[in-house]
């Protein structure tokens, strides 16, 4: 059971390894892009390319959906990013139960956006945990853990990968284990956790007022959905990049989101504490360009707000 991207090399590894895979649980096909054309899943598309079974209910948890999989008796479900939450019905049907290929170290980052709330947060490294499923959110007893550390300039794009890579590792490492017996389940400390909730368009907003270096993640967790922005001369402009810049004097008497320095290849703002560097842009309706070519075709002075 999986949806998006992140699902891929997983389904892909488990077919590789040579298990029987029976069907592929994923969401229905969505309306996406600008054009809005329904569109399948990247799971959906894999599992069309390696032959394999693929059901989409609008509710996995509707009598005919767990109809359809406990007439399969699956022996084990393993579960990735799949976008809806599995009842007590579908989680008792396999022998060896549902498993979760979760993105974070648990109990640490339980929910929807780990990748992104790692970055935001600072952390030096996160993982993937393969996970007992039970009723509760990413609550169930660890199976198989493993660490690996967050770049400096790590974006929630290029962790995302990362992460996907090892949960194929893992999940492939996991299930001959499973079925084996040979893994000790470990209870989570909840005392420790802490959630990620969804990711939401409007928290891209960047506000200059507060520090330089929680914006500067912001702007990496966020890339390349759904994007850190501000608006310049009433449109949106959109910050791939930036660097902090430690100024005792942030402001120079400026308000935060002040336009501090202009440079060639860069520009400076002003933020509560510290500044930024920007280095990296995309105005509305253009593409993604470095700032330095950015400069060359706007107009951007000292005294500016963003």
């Amino acid at each position: 059971m999986g949806t998006p991207d992140f699902s891929v090399r997983p389904l892909e590894r488990i077919y590789e390894s040579g298990e029987d895979i029976v069907l592929v649980v994923t969401q229905p096909d969505r309306k996406k892009g600008r054009g809005k054309e329904t569109g399948a899943g990247a799971v959906k598309e894999c599992a069309l390319r390696l032959g394999l079974n693929v059901f989409q209910p609008e509710k996995v948890k509707d009598p005919e959906a767990v109809r359809v999989i406990r007439e399969l008796s699956p022996d084990i479900i393993v579960v990735s990013a799949f976008g809806q939450i599995l009842s007590k019905e579908i989680l008792e049907i396999p022998g060896l139960g549902c498993i979760n290929i979760h993105a974070s170290l648990l109990p640490e980052y339980r929910g929807a956006s780990p990748i992104q709330r790692c970055i935001m947060d600072g952390k030096k490294e996160t993982g993937v945990t393969i996970m007992q499923m039970d009723e509760g959110l990413d609550t169930g007893d660890i199976l198989l853990q493993r660490a690996v550390e967050i770049d400096r300039d790590e974006t929630g794009g290029s962790l995302f990968e990362k992460l996907s890579l090892l949960g194929a590792d893992l999940i492939a490492e996991a299930l001959p284990l499973i079925e084996k017996g040979e893994l000790s389940p470990l209870p989570q400390d909840g005392e420790k956790s802490s959630y990620a909730g969804m990711i939401k368009k409007e928290m891209g907003r960047l506000d200059f007022s507060g520090r330089a270096e929680d914006l500067e993640r912001l702007i990496r967790a966020l890339d390349p959905w759904p994007s850190a922005y501000t608006e310049l001369n009433g449109k949106v402009l959109k910050i791939w990049k930036a660097e902090t810049a430690d100024i005792k004097d942030p402001s120079k008497g400026a308000k935060p989101g002040t336009v501090l320095e202009v440079g060639k290849d860069d520009f400076t703002i002003s933020c509560g504490t510290g500044a930024l560097i920007i280095k990296e842009v995309q105005l509305s309706g253009k593409k993604r360009m470095s700032a330095a070519d950015f400069l060359r075709g706007v107009k951007i002075v000292p005294g500016m707000t963003v």
